[in-house]
């Protein structure tokens, strides 16, 4: 059994692992005695990759089988600083799993990154730290001001991070419909965004102790991650192909 290296990001750990990605998303977010169900997003990496801060080749040496020979579903190997000390050369895919246990693996670019600079954005962090903010930046931009080129105190030396669906209220936070949003507060939203239209700053916190778990329905585009020295994007297929292709995670995930 070959041992697999896993950069978690709901919650953040780097993990060794003889689950093959599809059934290490399966353990990771139906859940056992030890974890309450829920979905899971995570990085495969290189297993070759090294950092000389993480123990991984300890790791490496405690993934062994159990008695019985049954794979070792996970060694941690920390659950602290994991995202800014990878490589983000050394990731392979990035795997999205609903609360059910479905599989969905998307590719990484560093080229064709979307930053769209029309209306106003909303955007989940999901690792380090997981506020929920609106801005007028589009995603490239977003990340240069809080990783590359920050303007206040507040800097990151990586992040990853979503941009969530506003529809209409992306133009029109007074008055547009809110359609199927879910998300709480939407008053709230409302007036952040308002407040965002009629001030020079360039971003606003909607909810500092957002969960970094939202419904993948509600992506915009894919996820983000970046670090000091590059951005990626893991762009999200179209609806027409998720239906097509990958029905049962995509039904999974409009539950």
């Amino acid at each position: 059994m070959g041992i697999h290296l896993y950069l978690s990001m709901i919650p953040e750990a780097l993990i060794a692992s003889m689950l093959t990605p599809e059934e290490f998303g399966v353990y990771y977010a139906v859940g056992s005695e030890k974890k309450s169900r829920g979905q899971a997003m995570f990085f495969e990496l290189d297993p070759d990759f090294r950092h000389p801060e993480l123990a991984i080749d300890e790791g490496f040496r405690r993934c062994i089988p159990h008695e019985d020979g049954r794979p070792k579903n996970s060694i941690y190997i920390t659950v602290y600083r994991a995202l800014e000390r990878v490589a983000l050369d050394a990731i392979r895919k990035l795997y999205l799993v609903t609360q059910d246990g479905r599989v969905l693996d998307l590719e990484g670019t560093s080229l064709n990154i979307p930053d769209d600079i029309g209306g106003m954005h909303l955007y989940q962090e999901i690792a380090p730290v997981t506020p929920l903010i609106v801005s007028t930046l589009g995603a490239k931009a977003f990340y240069d001001l809080i990783v590359k080129n920050p303007t206040s105190l507040l800097t990151l030396p990586a992040v990853c991070f979503a941009e969530l669906r506003l529809g209409e209220l992306a133009n029109n936070p007074e008055y547009g419909s809110v359609g199927d949003l879910p998300y709480t507060n939407i008053d709230h939203l409302r007036q952040c965004l308002s407040d965002l239209s009629a001030k020079t700053v360039h971003t606003k916190m909607v909810d500092r102790l957002s969960s970094p778990a939202f419904p993948y329905r509600m992506l915009k585009s894919g996820i983000f991650v970046g670090n000091l020295e590059k951005l990626m994007f893991f762009p999200l297929p179209s609806q027409e192909e998720l239906r097509t292709q990958h029905y049962r995670w995509w039904r999974s995930a409009n539950m």
